[in-house]
């Protein structure tokens, strides 16, 4: 019997009529095994993964192997995104038993969980020196059954492994925060990965690395170095132009499959549109650049057109497959053009100028002639009043194309970084709108994912939350995103929910020695309780909660948030110059942590256009990790917002306070002045 029916997982739904028997991870799943004396087959994906996709039609879906599961296995089938948890310890032990990993995640566990044979996709029939599935699981019937003291002994030796790990001695010594030479030697680090011809680090895939370039925007804005934002503008660039980007409706795919950020897997996930957008806007602020303005403002549009909830929160992913128009699915379909199909769309003579324009070639740069849309450099002036009609009537006819699917399921971390991300871009190109947005989504989460308890639930779907616990990214980007907000709107009662929920990483997440885990003390135990410190496709929970940390205790004044902060960012201490790629966004709040960070406090009635004045020159300051409050003396906010405390007008007009430790210079009323102060 499938037992995926009643999921909330758009992921665990789309197995619900597989003839596997699955299971949902549950403790009853295991009591299963152990009464029939059979091994878990554990499987991890996610809604958009292509190749799980594959996985499921070539074998999930085949009777025979279906048979075969369900006669010696039971079959657990997990979303890896409702379950970070379940999927960082096993992906640990599949990276560590064949030095790779990826999904779909296939683990073979004894009904203790214990894992004892690892693999990621496998075919229906044995290919390029892969083994079929079916002889996988042949394999390991076979073992149980034959050699089952041994399977015993490997699944200990595994176990035991993995429960020894412990981060303690990734942090430094002294648990300090990096020095100024120390985040210098992680810049060279960065120079020497860095791609000087096509942007991005290292060779291919290529993924956008988000908290790699704010890391390099903040060390631009402290020491002025050059290096620092060539290799932010020239990475940026190139991905606006790539064909990673939708050069028709907005929006960044997973990663390129090549170093040049033509060819993408064309997933498109919330957490890197969220990230990249804020980057874009960040380095506009930093530099005013065209290009950075319209990528953050259509990657904000495209977030809120279609990934968007009637909710009010943000859908994980769009799918990468899609209807082909053959009834077949096919990855990339609804994305990319032939010289035909821009001639049936625009006719003979737009055609030639849009395949001019986007690249597109008779030889196409994807599958079948196919090509996927850029922006070539090109000689001369484009006419711009064309493309805008082309690209308009090109994104009507794809319109019409088969969708890709939605996972629709809400993540508190990915949506307190798209709270973030639209706060700020709303901000600073005067739309309210996008402001609107994330106010809508941080009422979400309030509302629907966080309990009486202040604890947050990981999920949610129509308006009704999950049963997963939040995971320590959950704790720290929610926080963010809510602090962030504050910052834009002036409303406190953000601020004041950032810290119940950074108050709960305090007591539930965090160890003696300074180190932060990614489950609850009072979490589901698992054979080993994960703690990550590096960031992958998102923020470290570690190092978001440093970040968090670290802002509220500027905007608060609390020694404990920022004694926790400065502890944790002892592991970017020990990890930046070894590995800067990997801890981004931990170098980017070592950055904030140097700079102080500042504290800026703008008082004055909020409808007052001198006051106005004075918060935008605040919000667009490049001073690292800046904090700001807004409030009117007297005011409520005012009150409680310990930054706001005892800020008077300046001769009756409204003024701003700098800060750092909450010693002040003396306050302005001029926003030029501010502004000033606030470069880096």
């Amino acid at each position: 019997m499938n037992r995926l029916a009643d999921a909330t997982s758009p992921y665990l739904l789309q197995h619900a009529d597989n003839p596997v028997d699955w299971w949902p991870w549950t403790p009853e799943a295991f009591e299963e095994a152990r009464r029939r004396d059979v091994p878990v087959l554990l499987s991890v994906g996610y809604s958009a993964c292509h190749w799980c996709h594959v996985m499921a039609h070539e074998s999930f879906e085949d009777p025979d192997t279906a048979a075969l599961l369900n006669d010696h296995f039971v079959a657990v089938k997990v979303d890896r995104e409702e379950r970070p948890d379940v999927d960082a310890v096993y992906m640990e032990a599949v990276q560590a038993a064949t030095g790779q990993g990826g999904w779909p995640m296939t683990v073979f566990l004894t009904p203790d969980a214990e894992p004892f044979y690892f693999g990621t996709y496998f075919p229906p029939a044995p290919r390029h020196g892969m083994p079929s599935f079916p002889q996988v699981l042949e394999g390991v019937r076979s073992a149980w059954a034959d050699r089952r003291e041994e399977v015993g002994e490997v699944a200990g030796r595994i176990t035991a492994d993995l429960a020894s790990r412990s981060m303690s001695g990734a942090l430094s010594p002294d648990r300090r925060p990096p020095r100024p030479e120390e985040l210098h030697s992680a810049l060279m680090g960065l120079t020497r990965e860095f791609d000087p011809v096509h942007g991005g680090f290292a060779g291919a895939p290529k993924f956008p690395p988000s908290m790699v370039l704010e890391f390099l925007l903040r060390h631009h804005a402290r020491t002025g170095s050059a290096a620092a934002l060539e290799m932010v503008q020239a990475t940026c660039a190139a991905m606006a132009r790539g064909g990673i980007y939708d050069q028709l409706g907005g929006g960044f795919a997973r990663y390129a499959v090549d170093a040049t950020w033509t060819v993408p897997h064309f997933e498109k996930m919330l957490y890197d549109n969220a990230l990249l957008c804020r980057t874009y806007a960040h380095l506009w602020r930093a530099t005013g650049s065209d290009l950075a303005r319209r990528i953050a403002v259509e990657t904000a549009d495209f977030m809120v057109r279609e990934l968007r909830t009637d909710q009010g929160g943000f859908a994980s992913a769009l799918d990468a497959d899609s209807d082909d128009g053959t009834g077949a699915h096919t990855e990339g379909a609804y994305y990319v053009w032939t010289p035909e199909q821009l001639r049936a769309v625009l006719g003979a003579e737009d055609a030639e100028f849009a395949a001019g324009y986007f690249g597109v070639t008779p030889e196409g740069t994807f599958e079948e002639g196919a090509s996927v849309l850029q922006l070539p450099d090109t000689e001369g002036l484009v006419d711009a009043e064309r493309v805008v009609s082309v690209t308009r009537r090109l994104l009507a006819a794809r319109a019409r194309r088969p969708r890709p699917a939605r996972d629709d399921k809400i993540v508190a971390s990915w949506n307190g970084l798209a709270v973030a991300a639209l706060a700020e871009t709303g901000a600073y190109f005067d739309r309210p709108d996008l402001i609107q947005a994330a106010t809508d989504a941080a009422d979400l989460l309030i509302r629907v994912h966080m309990d009486w308890q202040a604890r947050l639930h990981r999920t949610s779907r129509d308006g009704v939350a999950g049963a997963n616990s939040g995971v320590l990214e959950d704790y720290a980007n929610v926080a963010e995103g809510l602090l962030t907000l504050g910052s834009v709107t002036g409303e406190g009662v953000w601020a004041e929910f950032a810290g119940f929920f950074l108050d709960t990483v305090l007591v539930q997440f965090s160890a003696e020695d300074g180190s932060l885990y990614d489950t609850a003390a009072d979490a589901e135990p698992l054979i080993r309780r994960p703690q990550d410190p590096t960031d992958n496709a998102t923020p470290s929970g570690w190092t978001a909660a440093a970040g968090a940390l670290l802002s509220y205790a500027a905007l608060t004044g609390s020694a404990l948030h920022r004694d926790a902060a400065e502890r944790a960012l002892g592991v970017v201490t020990a990890l930046g110059g070894r590995a800067p790629r990997f801890i981004g966004w931990g170098l980017a709040v070592a950055e904030a942590a140097l700079d102080g960070p500042r504290e800026i406090a703008v008082v004055g009635p909020p409808d007052d256009p001198a006051t106005q004045a004075l918060h935008r020159a605040a919000l667009l300051g490049t001073a690292p990790g800046a904090v700001v409050a807004l409030g009117a003396p007297g005011s409520d906010d005012a009150r409680e917002v310990v930054l706001l405390q005892d800020r008077p007008l300046v001769d009756g007009r409204p003024a701003a306070y700098v800060c750092r430790n909450f010693t002040c210079d003396r306050p302005t009323t001029d926003p030029e002045e501010l502004a000033e102060r606030l470069r880096g």
